[in-house]
């Protein structure tokens, strides 16, 4: 079902009054024109190209390998395809980690090389002087706490956090200082659902989740897992809507055995 076509471009003010009017905000990933086009027709608020382009899209195991130079042009990519959604692109591993100065320099090339307009970083206190600096230079940052996947190896594993009264005084403490260093919104990523809804109360930017449960402000999904189009890993919280893998695949087995029978093409798709 598309939406109206006379909607206005979503901004970051847009998404923070969303919460104010208690109305649920839709975010998917993309890392295409056409994927873009199809979210962005289809009403999505916010598009975010993920590093998780590096596992669905290049086939690495973890989001580490990604560049900036690979994130910079599927940001660009997906930002031909959209008119209303407010387009986020996700700050890479060592974009932000070597240096306020780099961190800046890196943010603000995806605003002004390939048109994002704000950009995600992984992290809690760690990570909040360079985004108040952001935030002051007129870079808008979305935060992400609880599972940040380019600190895996640290993890050890895609595990909940924030199941031990510890960690969770912890998530929601980081959630604080980094609405107070300026994010518009925050990422809660494989946080218990009673956790999730204590941040989401405790502050007064949007909670996005990803495996948070039902109280966040809005809900995000990779594209390609909701899609059923990575088959490598299923997570419990993924809710699938097609099957297009299988699809897909179907349709790529079906033309090897009409080209190996002769009858792709016919005499109607000839000239």
């Amino acid at each position: 079902m598309s939406v109206d076509d006379k909607r206005k471009k979503m901004t970051v003010p847009d998404i923070v009054r969303m919460k104010e009017k208690g109305e649920k905000i839709a975010v998917l990933t993309a890392y295409d024109f056409l994927t873009a086009q199809l979210q962005d027709s289809a009403g999505i608020d916010i598009i975010l190209v993920g590093d998780s382009a590096g596992m669905v899209v290049a086939g690495y195991e973890t989001t580490l390998p990604v560049t900036m130079e690979v994130m910079l042009h599927h940001v660009a990519s997906a930002k031909r395809g959209i008119r209303y959604a407010l387009l986020v692109a996700d700050m890479p591993f060592l974009s932000y980690q070597t240096g306020l100065d780099n961190a800046i320099m890196n943010a603000g090339r995806f605003l002004k090389e390939s048109g994002a307009e704000a950009v995600k970083l992984e992290g809690g206190e760690v990570v909040a002087e360079t985004i108040s600096r952001m935030v002051r230079f007129g870079i808008p940052v979305m935060g992400h706490l609880g599972l940040t996947p380019q600190s895996i190896h640290a993890f050890g594993g895609y595990h909940l956090i924030g199941n031990e009264e510890k960690t969770a005084k912890m998530l929601i403490e980081n959630a604080k200082i980094l609405e107070q260093a300026g994010v518009f919104s925050l990422v809660l990523e494989k946080v218990p659902a009673q956790v999730a809804r204590e941040i989401t109360a405790a502050v007064s930017v949007p909670t996005i989740g990803i495996g948070a449960g039902k109280f966040c402000d809005g809900q995000v999904l990779v594209s390609h897992d909701m899609l059923g189009l990575f088959d490598k890993f299923k997570p419990r919280f993924v809710r699938r809507y097609a099957d297009l893998g299988k699809i897909m695949h179907d349709a790529f087995d079906h033309y090897r055995g009409d080209v190996k029978s002769g009858k792709f093409p016919s005499d109607d798709e000839s000239y």
